[in-house]
């Protein structure tokens, strides 16, 4: 008899301000077998390169996603009902050492994907989603849709450091994790360090959607777009929140102005639905910079609105092994 899904705690049982905060209030699952998706929380900004603080992201996210119910309004996809879904605890990281933080990361990553469980993950700076992909793309390049301020496909800063929440997505390409001919980025926007700083993203075939580009299209136009770069293949989607307008997501370490909104967000993350989604992450959320914890609430909204999309695709890939 196949395992009865776990289910969200009920605001209608006990109030949402009770209990033990998880991700969007369900058990607690530390054997990656039992899940198809695993919520994870990576605790780690040693990649930052000026405002700290996403470290503190899973926490306060965890807390505010208490807020989160079990149907989603408009697509009316109810995630726990299509899969094993639970909280799987933080990665392990080390503070003070960037490289075996990476190593860590990976491994913890690596385990979840040996057992099949797709990882949905709260950051953290953005350079935790580079051993996110060092596990899951390991086998094939992956397709990316990335929403962003910011390409993060610079080579080095400070003399030649290569690993920061900057150049993640250089290094995934570089390691044959991305496939930048699959991949679009969305909302990148502004001042640069000099006038060819993405000239390496678009030489190797990275689509860049620029902010002025994304308010001319519309959100509709460009996720038509997404669809087409990504195609059929695997798919994972990052989500900084610094890409929104810091006056919706003040709490993060390198606000842009002039972004999309949530409402906006939300909209294109709905878009991703009939992808072929293997993962995501929501990440940058720094709360000691947003004291009303507004921001905490925009990374756990986006969480469960990336869980409604990619929930469908992993309950197609488990009907797809099942007739096999």
């Amino acid at each position: 008899m196949e395992r009865k899904h776990p289910e969200p705690l009920s605001g209608m049982v006990v109030p949402r301000f009770g209990e033990v905060a998880t991700f969007m209030r369900l058990p607690v699952e530390r054997d990656p077998k039992k899940l198809d998706i695993a919520l994870v929380g990576v605790p780690w900004d040693g990649g930052t390169t000026n405002r700290p603080g996403a470290r503190h992201g899973p926490r306060e996210i965890r807390n505010m996603s208490t807020l989160m119910r079990r149907v989603h309004h408009v697509s009316l996809v109810a995630p726990y009902e299509l899969c094993r879904v639970g909280d799987h605890g933080d990665a392990p990281v080390n503070p003070i050492d960037l490289a075996d933080s990476l190593r860590r990361i990976e491994a913890f990553f690596a385990k979840l994907h040996d057992a099949g469980a797709a990882p949905l993950s709260a950051g953290g700076d953005h350079l935790v989603t580079l051993p996110i992909l060092r596990a899951i793309g390991r086998e094939r390049p992956l397709g990316l849709v990335h929403f962003d301020a910011h390409s993060d496909t610079s080579d080095s800063y400070f003399g030649g450091e290569k690993y920061t929440h900057g150049t993640p997505f250089r290094r995934a390409v570089e390691e044959g994790l991305v496939d930048p001919k699959r991949t679009i980025q969305i909302g990148i926007r502004g001042s640069v360090y000099s006038a060819d700083e993405k000239e390496w993203a678009q030489g190797a075939g990275i689509r860049i959607v620029h902010i002025e580009e994304f308010f001319h299209l519309g959100p509709d136009r460009v996720m038509a777009m997404a669809h087409e770069t990504v195609g059929d293949g695997p798919v994972y989607v990052s989500f900084d929140v610094d890409g929104l307008d810091p006056v919706y997501a003040p709490g993060t370490g390198t606000p842009e102005i002039g972004g999309f909104s949530t409402a906006e967000a939300q909209r294109m993350i709905r878009a991703l639905d009939g992808l072929d989604l293997i993962g995501g992450d929501v990440v940058e959320v720094a709360p000691p910079f947003d004291p009303s914890g507004n921001t905490a609430l925009v990374g756990a909204t986006m969480m469960f609105e990336i869980l409604c999309v990619l929930a469908p695709a992993a309950h197609r890939r488990k009907n797809r092994m099942r007739r096999l």
